[in-house]
């Protein structure tokens, strides 16, 4: 029905400007309120959307979890939406959008879609605790249309986790080695409760310290903080924290601006940006490094997180002895 690969171009008109493209669909009218709730997807993590094909069955398969289909030689599992966030809809699903991200594909089954809305990220704000207890924790913003609708956003990271097939994940932490150096302190922002936990879980079993913030404006006031405090005490602020690590999509300011600030602030000198994100194109890894991120790590593969952090904290300290040698 409609393709949504974007062009770097494309791409590159965003970033870095604090904005956003959703695709808006719909479940189907709720059975308990007869209320039809609007959700919404990042474009850029939507591949396509079609009619919903022949779906071969598969067992031991998640109960939301339709089975498999093949589409031009890739098998993807099929989710249906309403069924994963506990929804009794009085549609069948007719519509399934197929998405990218973490490198793996998934279709999810909906009722309808919408239209496709471009909006400032300053206007996607983190949803009320009962709202996303009650939609099962999938819901990690929200923001108000024109018209006084709501749109939930769906955290795309939970519905992969809680829909893979090794639901404990346990083997993806096997292989993180505790660093040399255990004097780090981490700070981290990402918007997703399952992706804050992965990290926390590779942080502390590389035996780093670790500071959070639930999106990127919450990210660059707790920053802006520790700054001062450092000033305060007379010392650089790379003697409290020695590495950020920033998602992209994140409400009230995304992972491309909050980099941005970081670099043009001198007090942050000497402490490397990671890009941490499901969007894990190499168009999308240019523009991460396009705003100043000195790296750019695709959700989400532990070991390999941890690799590039201690790198990166290993090239930043070479870099620091450098430059007091040659003072």
């Amino acid at each position: 029905m409609t393709n949504f690969i974007k062009s770097v171009d494309e791409r590159t008109n965003l970033a870095g400007t604090n904005r956003l493209e959703l695709l808006l669909f719909s479940l189907g009218h709720d059975v308990q309120t007869d209320r039809e709730e609007l959700f919404g997807i990042n474009v850029f993590k939507v591949r396509e959307v079609m009619s919903i094909p022949e779906i071969t069955q598969a067992p031991d398969m998640p109960p939301s979890v339709e089975g498999m289909i093949s589409l031009r030689g890739h098998l993807i599992p099929v989710v249906n939406l309403a069924k994963f966030c506990c929804l009794e809809v009085k549609e069948t699903p007719q519509i399934m959008i197929v998405t990218e991200y973490n490198n793996m594909m998934q279709g999810y089954m909906v009722n309808s879609v919408d239209t496709i809305l471009r909006l400032d990220w300053n206007k996607v704000k983190t949803p009320p605790d009962m709202l996303s207890e009650q939609m099962g924790g999938v819901v990690t913003a929200v923001t108000e249309l024109d018209d006084g609708r709501i749109v939930m956003i769906m955290d795309v990271e939970k519905v992969l986790a809680d829909t893979a097939q090794d639901a404990s994940q346990e083997s993806w932490f096997s292989d993180v080695q505790a660093a040399e150096k255990s004097d780090i302190t981490v700070f981290f922002a990402d918007d997703s409760l399952v992706a804050r936990k992965q990290i926390s879980r590779t942080l502390d079993h590389m035996g780093f310290t670790h500071v959070s913030a639930n999106n990127g404006l919450e990210a660059w006031q707790k920053l802006k903080e520790i700054a001062q405090r450092a000033d305060t005490a007379g010392q650089p602020v790379a003697n409290f924290i020695q590495l950020i690590l920033t998602d992209v999509e994140m409400p009230e300011m995304d992972g491309f601006v909050l980099t941005k600030k970081i670099k043009a602030d001198s007090r942050f000198d000497g402490i490397p940006v990671i890009m941490h994100s499901s969007l894990s194109a190499d168009s999308n890894q240019n523009l991460g490094m396009n705003v100043g991120a000195d790296d750019y790590v695709p959700k989400f593969d532990p070991t390999h997180l941890s690799d590039i952090i201690e790198k990166n904290i290993a090239a930043a300290k070479l870099k620091t002895q450098k430059q007091l040698e040659q003072k």
